[in-house]
């Protein structure tokens, strides 16, 4: 009976019962390929309907199931790793409020009943990014939530701008003025929420959050929400000329500055997070390449085993006493037989070595691209960062689980809590058999591109000799020490200082020196405080003299009653 009473229990059977729910659902839909749109209805104003869509189709009841999933997966592992929390009930609240506002952003097309799920999604995340109340997780915090309110502004914008065309439902758009406006807008938008350039220092800096958080926020929640929206409104978007170049250009850079961050980074749980960043311009590519599916396909895929990336992480952290250097861990696949092989196969799943999940949906993307006959200058920079995103991997492999011993003799770890075990293993499955289940069910009926032999095995041979070379120059690329290149680089070419400190800090530092010599020194002095003594001082003495007039006034007057006429009386 006490399982029953753990909050943790009961939220994850929930979690699990609409996740199997969402799973059959999604089944049903697709295989009768069906949609079924409800409208709760609350006035009219003129034309203007003002109500709440719940849409139903195969790819909001899939995403459903995912972030469900997930979550499910989240919740067990939560159990363990934050089992010493006093207020893990709150937690736990927290967490199912942040998956509730996903599945509102899911569920809802209209563009004024999102921001139900667009703003709480940005309010909770700030709650649980905050969770551990000091400094540096308050500033993180502010940093989310500052940059994300640029995208609720142009939500916004856009929602005054569709006004006349007297609805907000994505599946009936239509030009109407200032449609172009309203679309840069919800790009804009979406570039917030899911980190690309110039938006993207938040996200490395959210990992003050606790690790289970990071497993939801950064696998199928926040950072998808911004990808899912253009996939949502695309045939809207594409109408303006200007939505797809951009959308290309923005992701190529996204991809590669992610890759070349996460190979000088240092912190495990920052490199998956740069990781992240990396593979939301893949989504962001596909969606430049005009192929909205796709890019819903390798989220759900990369969902899978980047939050099984950050659970076995976490596990790994939580073993090492919260320490999160990667240069201080080796060896540790003789301790964490289980964690190292789920790890080292995410690790395949997001290089997309053929038949793990990466391999049926980035491939896929690359070779689409490949097929359109793409901007070269571009494709360069796509495979660049591809083979980026295998250094990084076997980089951190090396580094955890095969460099010299570094760690600490006292460390002892093992793999025998079941609560970490059991959300692993799930999802490592999904790393494995989820990618060829979607490709089967969502893309069977679309055609596989024909290439030639070279198109066909120039991404594996990428893979592959990226793989091998970062592995042979594994001790070369060491850092030896820190240059202007290395900063450059490693603080994602300087856009975390510059949305951080940098900007403020001179400020800041002026500000509270004039409140040191204004307000605190001469202002006080000759203003309000200074004001207070004289008076008090003026009044004091006034009091004072006053008090000794009317007794020498007393005394005269007895003097001149008594004395006076006595000395009359005498000299007469």
């Amino acid at each position: 009976m006490k399982f029953y009473k753990n909050p943790g229990s009961m939220a994850s059977i929930f979690l699990m019962s609409w996740f199997i729910l969402m799973l059959n659902y999604s089944m049903f839909l697709i295989y009768y390929n069906k949609s079924i749109l409800l409208e709760l209805v609350f006035f009219e104003v003129h034309s203007v309907n003002i109500n709440i869509p719940i849409i139903f189709d195969w790819s909001s009841t899939m995403f459903s199931f995912i972030v469900c999933f997930i979550s499910f997966c989240v919740m067990i592992f939560t159990m363990s790793y934050m089992s010493g929390d006093i207020f893990i009930s709150r937690f736990i609240f927290i967490v199912m409020l942040f998956v509730l506002s996903m599945n509102f952003l899911i569920f809802i097309p209209n563009l004024i009943s999102l921001l139900l799920g667009w703003d709480g999604l940005g309010l909770v995340s700030f709650c649980l990014v905050i969770y551990y109340q000091n400094y540096k997780s308050l500033g993180a915090g502010l940093m989310t939530a500052f940059m994300n309110r640029i995208g609720d502004v142009g939500i916004l914008m856009s929602v005054g701008w569709m006004f006349s065309q007297g609805h907000w439902d994505s599946s009936f758009m239509w030009n109407f003025n200032f449609c172009n406006f309203s679309i840069m807008m919800i790009v804009i938008a979406g570039m917030t929420k899911s980190a690309q350039i110039p938006f993207c220092s938040w996200l490395p800096a959210a990992m003050a959050a606790p690790t289970p958080v990071s497993a939801l926020v950064h696998s199928s929640t926040l950072v998808t929400a911004g990808v899912f929206l253009l996939v949502r409104f695309f045939y809207f978007l594409d109408t303006l000329w200007l939505f797809k170049p951009l959308i290309l250009s923005i992701s190529v850079m996204t991809m590669l500055m992610a890759g070349i961050a996460a190979n000088y980074e240092m912190d495990l749980k920052k490199v998956i997070a740069l990781s992240t960043l990396s593979q939301l311009g893949v989504m962001m590519f596909s969606i430049g390449l005009g192929l909205p599916i796709f890019a819903l396909m390798h989220l759900f895929t990369h969902a899978l085993f980047k939050a099984l990336l950050f659970l076995c992480a976490g596990g790994i952290i939580h073993l090492h006493f919260n320490n999160q250097d990667v240069r201080k861990m080796s060896q540790l696949w003789i301790q964490l037989p289980i964690s190292s092989s789920c790890f080292n196969i995410a690790n395949l799943a997001l290089c997309g070595v053929p038949f793990f999940a990466g391999f049926y949906s980035k491939d896929f993307i690359i070779e689409m691209m490949i097929l359109n006959q793409m901007n070269l200058f571009l494709g360069i920079l796509v495979f660049l960062a591809t083979s980026l995103t295998v250094s990084y991997s076997v980089r951190l492999s090396i580094y955890i689980f095969w460099s010299n011993m570094t760690q600490s003799v006292f460390i002892c770890s093992s793999d025998e809590d079941f609560y970490i075990i059991l959300p692993i293993l799930g999802l490592t499955m999904g790393a494995v058999f989820g990618g060829s289940v979607l490709s089967w069910v969502l893309l069977s009926p679309v055609c596989s591109p024909f290439l030639n032999m070279f198109d066909k095995l120039l991404t594996l041979f990428i893979v592959m000799s990226s793989g091998v070379i970062s592995f042979l120059l594994f001790n070369i690329m060491k850092i030896k020490k820190k240059t202007v290149f290395f900063d450059f680089f490693s603080y994602m070419w300087f856009m975390s200082i510059l949305s951080n400190n940098f900007v403020s800090l001179k400020t800041l530092k002026m500000s509270f020196l004039l409140f040191k010599i204004l307000d605190l020194n001469w202002l006080e002095t000759l203003g309000g405080e200074g004001l207070i003594k004289v008076l008090s001082f003026s009044s004091k003495k006034n009091q004072h003299n006053q008090k000794n007039l009317f007794n020498s006034l007393l005394g005269l007057s007895l003097l001149g009653i008594f004395f006076i006429p006595s000395l009359i009386f005498l000299f007469n």
